[in-house]
This record gives C-alpha cells, sequence and structure tokens, in this order.
C-alpha cells in the first residue's frame, strides 16, 4: 500500500509546534552558543589513542618496530589536532561564551598547551594499564594469557578509558573526561567516575554493573566482580537546600590496598574504609569501615527444598509423551 502524501501535509505545523518548544523549554537546548565538543571526534580520540596504547591489537595490523615509530607518529599528529579543538570548544563553553565567542581568553592557546600535557602522560598510562592487564591475568584462571585479557575483557576496556579520563579530569577539562567515561559504561557496563582515584594492579572480573563513584579511592592490587557498587550513602545540601557537587566533598569508600570484594557487594559513603586485605563477600550492604584482615559476609540462607508430588506426576508424564 503506498503512503498517503496528504499525511505530509501535516508537518510543517508538526514542526512548528517543535521548534516553539525551543523557546518554552530552554534548559535542553543549545542554541546561539559556541558549538559544544563533538561526540564522534571525542569517540575517535578514544580509539585513537587505544591505538597508541595496545599496538597491533586494533585496527592496524603488520606492525613491527620498524615502522610502528611512524605510525605511531601520525596518529599523535591527528590527535593533537583533535584534542586542541575539542578541548578548547570545552573551556570556552565552561566560560559562557556565546555564538559570537568573543572572549578575552585564547582558548586554542590553552588547549593546545593542555593537549600537549596530556599526550605526555601516554607513557605512564600505558605502564599503568600494563600492570592492569597482569592483574586480570595473574587474577583470573580462565585466561589463557595477556592477548586474550586485551582483547576480550571488558574490564580492561573500561579501566582503559578511565585511566585516560582521569589524566584529563586533573587537568580540570570539562566534558571530555566524562564523556569518554560514559561511552565506556555504554560499552561495558561498568561506570567508573573518572574523578575516582585507582591504584595499580586494578581488575574488574566480568564486570557487569560495576559502578565507581567520584570521590572513591581505591589502593593496589584490588579486585571487584560484578555487579559492585562504591557509591555515596547521602549527599549533603548546602544552605540553601541544593546538592554539594563535585569532589570538594568525600562521599564514595576508600578501599585500601589488595582488598577482594565479590559480586553484587555495595560499599556507601564517603567514610567508609575497607582495611587492607579484607575481603568483601558476595551480596554484602556495607556502611561503615571494617579493620585490616577482616572477611565480611552474609550468613549462608537456609535452603528449603521438598518433594512435591504433583511435580514428580508432571515430569513423568512429560517423560513417557517424550
Amino acid at each position: 500500500m503506498a503512503s498517503d502524501v496528504r499525511l505530509k501535509e501535516q508537518l510543517p505545523d508538526l514542526t512548528e509546534r517543535i521548534v516553539e518548544t525551543y523557546t518554552e523549554v530552554k534548559s535542553i537546548n543549545h542554541l546561539g552558543h559556541c558549538p559544544l565538543p563533538n561526540y564522534d571526534v571525542v569517540i575517535e580520540i578514544a580509539e585513537d589513542l587505544k591505538e597508541i596504547i595496545y599496538p597491533g591489537y586494533r585496527r592496524r595490523e603488520g606492525l613491527h618496530i620498524g615502522n610502528v615509530t611512524y605510525h605511531v607518529g601520525d596518529l599523535i599528529d591527528g590527535l593533537h589536532d583533535k584534542l586542541t579543538q575539542q578541548i578548547a570548544r570545552a573551556l570556552r563553553h565552561e566560560q559562557g561564551a556565546t555564538v559570537d565567542c568573543e572572549v578575552e581568553v585564547d582558548f586554542e592557546a590553552l588547549a593546545q598547551s593542555k593537549a600537549i600535557e596530556f599526550l605526555n602522560c601516554i607513557p605512564n598510562v600505558r605502564k599503568a594499564l600494563a600492570l592492569d592487564v597482569q592483574a586480570a591475568f595473574d587474577g583470573d584462571p580462565a585466561v589463557k594469557n595477556v592477548d586474550e585479557v586485551i582483547f576480550c575483557y571488558p574490564g580492561l576496556e573500561a579501566v582503559t578509558i578511565y585511566r585516560l579520563a582521569h589524566e584529563l579530569y586533573q587537568m580540570e577539562i570539562p566534558f571530555i573526561p566524562r564523556m569518554l567515561s560514559e561511552w565506556a559504561h555504554s560499552k561495558t557496563g561498568i561506570d567508573i567516575h573518572p574523578g575516582a582515584t585507582i591504584g595499580s594492579h586494578f581488575f574488574i572480573d566480568h564486570g557487569t554493573g560495576v559502578v565507581i563513584g567520584q570521590t572513591c579511592q581505591i589502593g593496589n592490587h584490588v579486585k571487584v566482580y560484578q555487579g559492585v557498587t562504591l557509591g555515596a550513602l547521602s549527599f549533603q545540601l548546602d544552605d540553601e537546600g541544593q546538592l554539594l557537587r563535585g569532589d570538594g566533598v568525600k562521599r564514595h569508600p576508600t578501599i585500601e590496598d589488595r582488598v577482594v570484594i565479590y559480586a553484587s557487594a555495595t560499599v556507601l559513603g564517603g567514610l567508609t574504609v575497607i582495611g587492607h586485605d579484607s575481603v568483601i563477600g558476595a551480596s554484602v550492604w556495607l556502611t561503615k569501615s571494617v579493620e585490616p584482615h577482616t572477611i565480611v559476609r552474609i550468613e549462608k540462607p537456609k535452603l528449603n527444598m521438598r518433594s512435591d508430588p504433583a511435580v514428580d506426576d508432571m515430569a513423568a508424564e512429560a517423560n513417557y509423551q517424550i
């Protein structure tokens, strides 16, 4: 059946009604301002960075020590330009510039210096991620080699983006760190705020549903499983009843060295400290600190199992029909 052309006559009126909402509901418009960071370009930046961090594992094949310098140099050159433009957009927006973009600050020059500063972090980020890869290999008997970790593990994907976003976050670059972390969240199901502080040899096993809050502090050699939440117990308000925002208020827990947190455990509160070498069992709900070398677990529930004759008769009948 052919479409009815007459119905399309409604579209101009619909368009006008939609546009009217742009003046009625201004909070979700971005009109009359300088451009925001471009989402697609920010994701290109992330993919280029992963290509540098894990050469030979991503897009470009046939790399060897003789040609990798040219390949990385080409990527670094492109990243310089992309980062400079996107960081400048983020900084300019933070300043509140309107569409004429007339402000006294030279945001391109400031953005370029920040882009260079960030790119200089890559060697140290690679070293940190190599320890995370090793932690995954050491901590999971199901993995055969580090190649499998790099190719397949969503935990490493999330931690890779976190470590990059965290560097940008520490440089006080708006938007882009959170754009990166939420992109990784959408891909992996793992939500790590770029403001969190995470030590070396960090391993997220399985991963889906993990949440790590902005002011969380995690030590070295920590391992968490799927569904773990390191969150806030409550939100502080100012004198006007508004939420206190940012990382100035410690809202999320501190996890010391060599702690293991099993699946679906929830640890809440900025004053909560999990002492080193502790184990938090599955499904634990914890809002207070524990001393080092502590095991926290829920008492094993009783299973109620009984034989139901009706079920037995149904099963027997099904087997007979087969």
